[in-house]
């Protein structure tokens, strides 16, 4: 029996909306509290709007999350922990260290891979942790990790940074063992860690010399999250719960620009291992939605000091005494120009940070997510900016294309890069190479104007003067290089730097002084005035008291 005319399921929903809008509290949440809210939120509108069967599902689900955050967020304490009370126990640290920029690929690489060496390293003796390498103080800067880290219910509060760990330490107590993701080698300031590496899982050019006590996983794909979930799919599945699949899928999708073969980025590889995890988790965020989300946070470089957008997602590459800071920068070049007081915050970044140059690799993309790169290059010293803008226009492998543009500052030159594919992934082993020759580099006696040029410039060491003042002075590389191949016998531009010729009358035997200081009264000294004004004119040999 029918009682009144029946009503869709479409047309209910309608009249009666589910409007899920979070309230707005000032409650602090504990921990995994984020990922606990979604959960709730997510199936409350399914089982008000499909019935009260979905409660069981909603419960179920419930249930699994909070073991899911449980198990991170206690693996998270334990390494805290295990750091903590590191000297006090015998027990080795075996860290999982992703690279310098901390970008979001690094840093989820390095907290999966940790958090699976961790759960099937069974009774090893060694504490597994995962360490960002950047001070806990830049961390915010980076609003694509912090927004993936709340979304997954990942506490930020339990993470570990390079600055709350001594690594030096650990090593010199041979009580350390290193794991790298998301690079190959150590740069020159941790090259006494060298010894403590024992692997490495690595989706950039290959730089390190093979050895038997390293095993190395490295594959170009766009995404070093990609070579992670693959390790760990094939290792131990099991341990590949929907948290850490989040991390890692949001990982492949942002760098992999959302899977876009318009930006260059995926390969077969990643594709295939983001389709493995939604396939596993059919419940994970949309993908168009997360990558969205998730650029939108990377980009946002609002509020943001110059100094901030630089460190942003910086790697900085060295070679003999040049530094070089390598930055994208996540706008056009023309807005990052006409940023006000640019020259000064430039030069006060390379003080502070002992940079020689600076290298903005600016990138946006347009609604076909296609890349457009353009490039600046930025010194106060004429030789290191026309070296490292030389190296750019000269690249070969690969060619960046490059096309002059204009630059309202003279120290700042500017480039289009015809090459929209060419990564800082790519641009990297160029200015690498570059810098290996840098110390081999000859310089000629011919070209002392740039030397001249380059000491009337900032000196971004620091250093202090010769004589001690708060000057700026010029940059240690030209005197270096003066030192080292004009050599003191060709050039007269080191007399600066050059011990006094001895004076041709110290050499006779005795000294005046020998006896003390002559005795001078103030009447001999207005008696000697007195001779000197009336016998200006005159020839006559005058002399003080004392002097015979």
């Amino acid at each position: 029996m029918r009682f009144g005319p029946r009503r869709s399921p479409k047309r209910a929903v309608q009249k009666e909306p589910f409007v899920r809008e979070r309230p707005i509290t000032d409650t602090v949440y504990p921990p995994g509290a984020s990922a606990f809210q979604n959960v709730v939120y997510e199936y409350s509108s399914n089982c008000i709007c499909r019935g009260h069967g979905f409660v069981n599902i909603l419960f179920g689900r419930i249930s699994r999350e909070c073991t899911t955050l449980a198990k991170m967020e206690g693996f998270l304490q334990r390494c805290s922990a295990a750091l903590k009370g590191s000297s006090e126990g015998s027990s080795g640290i075996h860290v999982v260290l992703g690279n310098e920029a901390c970008d979001l690929d690094s840093m989820v690489s390095s907290l999966a891979f940790a958090y699976f060496l961790s759960t099937t390293s069974g009774s090893s003796c060694k504490t597994v942790v995962p360490v960002l390498n950047i001070p806990r103080a830049e961390f915010p800067l980076r609003l694509d990790n912090v927004f993936l880290l709340k979304e997954s219910g990942v506490p930020s509060e339990a993470l570990v940074f390079r600055d709350e760990v001594d690594l030096a330490g650990l090593h010199r107590a041979k009580r350390l063992v290193l794991s790298l993701v998301d690079h190959n080698v150590l740069p020159s300031a941790d090259i006494d860690l060298e010894e403590a590496v024992v692997e490495v899982i690595d989706h950039h050019h290959l730089e390190r010399t093979p050895s038997t006590s390293c095993s190395v996983t490295m594959e170009t794909v766009g995404s070093c999250a990609t070579l992670v979930t693959e390790y760990i799919h094939h290792k131990a599945p099991e341990v590949l719960d929907r948290q850490v699949a989040q991390l890692l899928y949001g990982a492949i999708v942002l760098d992999c620009v959302n899977m876009a073969p318009e930006a260059g980025k995926v390969t077969p590889k990643d594709s295939l291992l983001a389709c493995l995890l939604e396939s596993r988790f059919p419940d994970l965020p949309p993908r168009g939605a997360l990558f969205q989300s998730l650029q939108s946070a990377k980009f946002d470089i609002s509020g943001l000091s110059t100094e901030q957008i630089l460190l942003k997602d910086m790697k900085a590459v060295s070679g003999g005494d040049l530094r070089l800071a390598v930055s994208a920068v996540y706008m056009t070049l023309d807005m990052f120009l006409q940023r006000k007081s640019l020259q000064r915050e430039l030069c006060e970044f390379c003080h502070k940070h002992r940079f020689g140059a600076v290298v903005a690799m600016t990138i946006s993309f347009n609604e076909r997510s296609e890349p457009h790169r353009q490039l600046a290059v930025y010194s106060s010293s004429t030789l290191y900016r026309e070296e490292v803008s030389q190296a750019l226009e000269k690249a070969r492998n690969p060619s960046l294309c490059t096309s002059p543009m204009s630059s309202p500052f003279n120290d700042i030159k500017s480039y289009l890069q015809g090459n929209a594919l060419a990564s800082r992934k790519k641009v990297l082993p160029i200015l690498k190479d570059f810098l290996k020759e840098w110390d081999k580099k000859q310089v000629h006696c011919g070209e002392t104007e740039d030397f001249e040029e380059l000491d009337n410039h900032f000196d971004p060491t620091g250093s202090p003067g010769i004589d001690g003042d708060s000057r700026p002075h010029c940059f240690s590389a030209s005197r270096h290089h003066r030192r080292r191949l004009l050599g003191a016998e060709d050039s007269g531009m080191e007399e600066d730097f050059q011990v006094p010729a001895t004076p041709m009358n110290s050499l006779v035997e005795g000294c005046p002084l020998d006896a003390g200081l002559p005795q001078i009264s103030a009447e001999a000294i207005l008696e000697k005035f007195s001779c000197m004004v009336g016998e200006a004119g005159g020839n006559k040999d005058v002399s003080w008291p004392g002097d015979q």
